[in-house]
């Protein structure tokens, strides 16, 4: 049967491979391009040439291996995140240390999630469709009220150090009006967009408004960075276990 004049083609995830292991990285590719929705557009042995391969493919995610010799995965997400030109690509880290400082400071480059290598191959594919969706990502080992916990505490930098990011951060919370710092509240709590129209009484549509909003007066690239800031700057606070 001929499609629809008027049918657009939808066209697959394109996916970059970073990691240091040539067998892993074999592996994931076998695993991605049997995904009708994504496909393996690239693969990089380290940070840097991460970096340049996602300049020039215009990946839409990158799997990130957080150590690699050379330029590490910190890095390279630090790179991707600052260049303007790559303003779209999400990056979601893997790792076998699946620790609290690794999170935080995975989140804090600019990666849109955080997943440890060991999860299984559906929870692989979910932190793609995810980190494309613009979600925050953070796989079960990795919870959030540690994440929470050490954001707060500064990830151990040096405490003027952080209160000086604090202050930053409520300089630009300032311009968000009280229904943008609301639902940045709840998106902090790891609430989805239907979970906090239903907390706020308005549709989705709305709430998403108001994400993109205050992501645009914060500066930030999607909601993992949402949550970032509003646990550096103090407006949402870890609740005592």
């Amino acid at each position: 049967m001929t499609e629809p004049a008027d049918a657009i083609p939808v066209r697959p995830i394109r996916v970059l491979l970073a990691d240091d292991q040539a067998l892993l990285r074999s592996a994931f590719k076998v695993l991605v391009d049997s995904e009708p929705d994504m496909e393996v557009v690239g693969e990089a042995s380290d940070g840097a040439q991460a970096y340049a391969m996602a300049r020039r493919t215009l990946a839409d995610v990158v799997l990130m291996d957080i150590r690699m010799p050379g330029t590490d995965g910190l890095a390279a997400t630090r790179m991707i995140s600052g260049d303007p030109e790559l303003a779209a690509v999400r990056v979601v880290m893997l790792t076998t240390f699946e620790v609290d400082e690794y999170v935080a400071a995975a989140l804090r480059a600019g990666a849109s999630g955080f997943l440890g290598k060991g999860a299984e191959p559906e929870d692989l594919l979910n932190a793609i469709r995810v980190a494309h969706a613009g979600e925050a990502l953070l796989s079960p080992a990795a919870t959030k009220g540690l994440i929470a916990t050490f954001l707060a505490q500064g990830g151990g930098a040096d405490p003027a150090a952080a209160a000086a990011v604090a202050g930053s951060h409520a300089e630009r919370l300032a311009a968000l009006t009280v229904r943008e710092r609301e639902v940045l509240v709840h998106v902090a709590a790891g609430l989805s967009n239907d979970g906090i129209a239903g907390r706020l009484e308005v549709s989705p549509l709305t709430v998403k408004t108001h994400v993109n909003r205050a992501m645009a007066k914060l500066g930030a690239r999607d909601r993992a960075q949402l949550v970032v800031i509003a646990y550096e700057s103090g407006l949402v606070r870890p609740r005592a276990e």
